[in-house]
C-alpha cells in the first residue's frame, strides 16, 4: 500500500459522498492515494467515486430504545469497529477523514485507537448526529456553514470554516453565465430531490403546473426526477396540461441540467445547496419535513436570506399557491437574474482546497 494514502468515511447519500468525491478528487491531484468506507447505498452514486479501492464495513443506528434493538444496534457497531480496525491495519492510512452518516462510526473510532488522525466534515447548517458524536475525538472539524447549530462547545476550538466542497464536473459549469427567460421563449424548469421529494414533487407539481396561464404552461419545458412507480401517472399528467417534459429517476448529467435551467425546485440537502450555488441558478427550495434536526430548513433559510433564492415549506404548498409562486418567479427575468448573481457569489470555490489543506496538515511531511 501506498504510505500515501488517505481513508475516506461516508454515508451512501449523494449528499455525504458527492463532498468526500471532490476532495478525492482534489486529494489526487495533490499525489495522494484515497480509498473510501461507505455502505451499500453507495452503488447509485459511487459507481465512479475516485477512490483506488472501495469497502463496505458494518454500521447502524439508534432506531429504537427496545433492550433488545439496542444490543443488536450495539453488536453490529462493535462488528463494525473490529472490521474496521483490520481494514485501517492494512490500508495504513495517513488520516481518516469522515463526511456524516453512520457507516463513519466505525472508521473514525478505529483511527482513533490506533492513533491515526481523524477529521469530520459537516455539509449542513445543523450537525447531524454522527458528527456530533465524532466531534468529541476527531482531531479536526470542518464547517460549512458559520455558525453550525449543534457544535459542542468542546468542540469549538478544533472547527475551521471550509465550506461544502463540489465535484470538478459541477465546478466546470460555474463558468457557464445564467441567461434569463426571453419574452415568448423557452421556461426551463428543473425539479429533483431525494427519494421522498421525487415523490413529494410527483404530487404537487404536475396539478400545479396545470393552473398556470396557458400563455406560461405552453413556454414550459419540465426536467424532472420521478421515481419508477410514479413514472406513467406522471408522464400522463404533463400530456394531459399540454406541457413538455423530460422524466427520470436519476439524472447523471445534473450538473449541466442546472446551468441550463432557468429555476430549479429541489429539496435543500446540503449538497443539493452547495450545487446550486457553485454553477449560481435561482432555485425554490422545499425542505424535508420532519427532519430530526431540521438542516435542510436552515439550509434553505441561509440561501433565502442570501437572496439565492426562495423556501417554501412543504405543509404550506397547495396547487393554487405553488402555481401563483411559480408564475410570479417565471414570470420576472430580472428577479431571476439578480437571484442566480446572489446564489453564484454565496458559492465557494474554495472550500475543497482548504478542506484539502487541512488533510495534508494532518497528514504531516512526506517522508
Amino acid at each position: 500500500m501506498s504510505s500515501r494514502t488517505i481513508l475516506l468515511a461516508a454515508g451512501g447519500t449523494g449528499g455525504h459522498l458527492f463532498p468526500a468525491a471532490a476532495l478525492a478528487q482534489e486529494l489526487g491531484r495533490r499525489g495522494f492515494a484515497v480509498e473510501l468506507v461507505t455502505d451499500d447505498r453507495a452503488e447509485k452514486y459511487g459507481a465512479d467515486f475516485p477512490a483506488r479501492a472501495t469497502y463496505q464495513v458494518p454500521s447502524a443506528t439508534f432506531t429504537s430504545r427496545a433492550p433488545l434493538d439496542v444490543m443488536k444496534t450495539l453488536g453490529r457497531l462493535t462488528t463494525g469497529f473490529l472490521r474496521a480496525r483490520r481494514l485501517l491495519e492494512m490500508v495504513q492510512p495517513l488520516v481518516v477523514v469522515g463526511f456524516g452518516g453512520y457507516p463513519t462510526l466505525p472508521p473514525i473510532m478505529a483511527a482513533r485507537s490506533l492513533g491515526i488522525p481523524t477529521m469530520i466534515h459537516e455539509q449542513n447548517a445543523v450537525m447531524g448526529r454522527a458528527n456530533r458524536f465524532l466531534s468529541r475525538f476527531a482531531d479536526a472539524i470542518a464547517l460549512s456553514f458559520t455558525p453550525t447549530k449543534r457544535l459542542r462547545p468542546s468542540a469549538e476550538a478544533r472547527a475551521q470554516l471550509t465550506g461544502n466542497p463540489v465535484r470538478d464536473e459541477v465546478l466546470a459549469y460555474r463558468k457557464v453565465a445564467y441567461a434569463p427567460p426571453e419574452p415568448a421563449g423557452r421556461l426551463l424548469l428543473l425539479i429533483f430531490g431525494g427519494s421522498q421529494g421525487a415523490h413529494f414533487f410527483a404530487e404537487a407539481l404536475p396539478p400545479a403546473l396545470e393552473l398556470m396561464p396557458s400563455a406560461a404552461r405552453w413556454r414550459l419545458t419540465v426536467v424532472q426526477q420521478v421515481r419508477p412507480e410514479d413514472l406513467a401517472q406522471v408522464r400522463e399528467a404533463y400530456k394531459e396540461a399540454s406541457i413538455a417534459a423530460h422524466l427520470a429517476p436519476f439524472f447523471r448529467d445534473l450538473p449541466e441540467r442546472i446551468a441550463n435551467a432557468h429555476l430549479v425546485i429541489a429539496r435543500a440537502g446540503a449538497s443539493t445547496v452547495a450545487e446550486l450555488t457553485a454553477i449560481g441558478r435561482p432555485c425554490l427550495l422545499v425542505p424535508l419535513p420532519h427532519a430530526l434536526d431540521n438542516d435542510q430548513l436552515e439550509n434553505a433559510t441561509r440561501l433565502e436570506d442570501a437572496g439565492g433564492g426562495w423556501c417554501l415549506r412543504q405543509s404550506e404548498i397547495t396547487p393554487e399557491r405553488l402555481s401563483e409562486e411559480l408564475a410570479r418567479l417565471l414570470g420576472a427575468p430580472d428577479l431571476l437574474a439578480k437571484a442566480a448573481a446572489k446564489s453564484k457569489a454565496m458559492g465557494g470555490t474554495e472550500a475543497v482546497k482548504k478542506l484539502a489543506d487541512l488533510t495534508e496538515a494532518l497528514a504531516g511531511p512526506e517522508e
